[in-house]
């Protein structure tokens, strides 16, 4: 019982995550945004950060980092969480045009 609302309360995060980090780009212009992040959740990366990330971390907004240090986060990350080439790449894609 306690297992499956854990992995409940997991799920919807992942789904939540994703949608929350989208609006931290609210940032430009009404028109600008609508089209950011419109590109932003396309983007395969934003599901692969949420489904490798979280697992053991706490979502940090993409702005919470630069370009370069979401870089180096990434290739540490892409050793330690085993992610494949493809996929550090997807993520790092997303969170530099979220950022």
């Amino acid at each position: 019982m306690f297992i499956k609302s854990n992995t409940k309360l997991f799920v919807s995060l992942s789904l939540l995550l994703p949608l929350i980090s989208a609006c931290s780009l609210l940032k430009l212009n009404q028109q600008q945004d609508t089209k950011r992040v419109s590109q932003v959740l396309q983007k395969p990366g934003v599901q692969l950060w949420a489904d490798n990330c979280s697992r053991c971390h706490t979502m940090r907004s993409p702005d919470s980092y630069s370009d370069a240090q979401w870089d180096v986060a990434i290739l540490h990350m892409r050793i330690r969480a085993n992610l494949t080439a493809d996929d550090a790449k997807e993520i790092v894609e997303y969170l530099k045009l979220a950022n």
